[in-house]
This record gives structure tokens, C-alpha cells and sequence, in this order.
């Protein structure tokens, strides 16, 4: 398992404070604080910045600053509809075209999901859930599919960290990948699809419950 950079445990923590309202839209992150936060260098908070930036979680204005962007329901509604197509047509081209090695990375992938629910271990759950996304993205054997795919589940990373949260979400999910994996294990298209975007989609319950905490965070912020 690639070893995980400072800079990218650094983003991680942002992420969540920003998701949290500890950074609330429209507050400016100020590197010279940050750092002195987080005992660590300029250049890492530098690279964490400019890697929340591309995801979209903050806006850098050149003279200005950096500063915190937060997605409205409707704009989180619409990313999660387009990543759960995407991640659907991943899964199909996967399913048709993943290669034996492909297949054992993604088997050991789950493997490491699996130890990682049984602990109950959110935020390693999370990082080994995204190995195993990456896995069938670069299974489509589609370079601007993986590209485009990456780049939302990126976007979208601090929403699905807190919805792995919500009652029992990290073992439905555990759940979901093993279906997964036989769908795409038995090269079945159309069931690898159909999972992998109910899967991603958040729909009823889910996402009302991931909206009411967003509101309630909201409420924090302005209290």
C-alpha cells in the first residue's frame, strides 16, 4: 500500500474541519497559522492547499487569499447523480475488461476494507475504500473515464467520510463491495454497473441524513 504523504494526511484534515464549519464558507485559511497548528513546513500545507483547491473544497484568489468554498445541496445532489454514473460505467468496463492482476489488486483491496470495518476504523476504511474505487477506475482501461472519475471522487471525498458515519454505513458499505467484486469477478456488466451506481448514488434516507448534518453544522456556524 502506497505510504500516505504528509501533505495529503494534512488535506485530509482540512477537509474534515471544513465539512465540519470549523473553516466555514467563506473563511480565509491562513497558511502561516495552519502551520504553526500543525508543526509542519510551509511546503506541505502549500501542496494540501493547492490539492483542496483542484477538488474544489477552496477558492485561492491571487492577492487575497485562500478561502472556503461550500457546495449548496443542490450542487451536492448534482456531483453525487453524475459520480454515481460514472463510477456505473467504470463497473461495466471493468467487469469486460479487467486483467487477472487487476482482479487480485482489487480482491486485496477489499481484503484490506475488510480489516479495516471489522475495527471499525472510519478514517482507514476510508482510505482503503478509495484504493478499491481507484482499482476499478483503472480496471476500465478508459484513460479520460479514470481521469474524470478521480477528479469528483476527490471532490466529493469529505461528504463520503462523513456519510460512512451515519448509522451503519460502513458495514452496508463492506457489504456493497463484496457484490461488487463477484459482479465484476464474473465479468457480469450489467449487475457491476447497477451496484456500483447504487453504490455512489445517495438517495431517501441516506442523503436526508447527510443534508440534516450539513444543516445543523450550518446552524453551529451562525449561532
Amino acid at each position: 500500500m502506497p505510504k500516505i504523504s504528509q501533505a495529503q494526511k494534512l488535506r485530509d484534515i482540512l477537509e474534515d474541519a471544513i465539512v465540519e464549519g470549523r473553516f466555514p464558507p467563506g473563511s480565509r485559511l491562513d497558511p502561516a497559522a495552519l502551520e504553526k497548528e500543525y508543526q509542519c513546513s510551509r511546503t506541505p500545507i502549500r501542496e494540501a492547499i493547492q490539492q483542496l483547491a483542484m477538488s474544489g473544497m477552496v477558492q485561492i484568489l491571487p492577492k487575497k487569499g485562500t478561502f472556503v468554498k461550500q457546495l449548496s445541496v443542490t450542487e451536492l445532489s448534482e456531483r453525487f447523480e453524475v459520480m454515481a454514473e460514472l463510477e456505473a460505467l467504470c463497473g461495466r468496463l471493468a467487469a469486460r475488461r479487467i486483467s487477472e492482476a487487476e482482479l487480485a489488486a482489487l480482491r486485496a483491496a477489499h481484503e484490506r476494507c475488510r480489516e479495516k470495518a471489522h475495527a471499525a476504523d472510519f478514517n482507514g476504511y476510508y482510505y482503503e475504500n478509495s484504493l478499491f474505487h481507484q482499482c476499478i477506475y483503472d480496471a476500465s482501461h478508459n484513460a479520460f473515464l479514470i481521469q474524470e472519475a478521480a477528479r469528483l471522487h476527490s471532490a466529493l471525498q469529505p461528504y463520503r467520510r462523513m456519510q460512512l458515519q451515519a448509522r451503519n454505513r460502513l458495514k452496508t458499505s463492506f457489504s456493497e463491495h463484496e457484490a461488487i467484486v463477484e459482479a465484476i469477478s464474473d465479468h457480469d456488466e450489467d449487475r457491476a454497473s447497477a451496484l456500483l451506481r447504487g453504490h455512489v448514488m445517495i438517495q431517501g434516507e441516506q442523503f436526508n441524513d447527510l443534508i440534516a448534518t450539513l444543516q445543523s453544522l450550518e446552524r453551529e456556524q451562525t449561532a
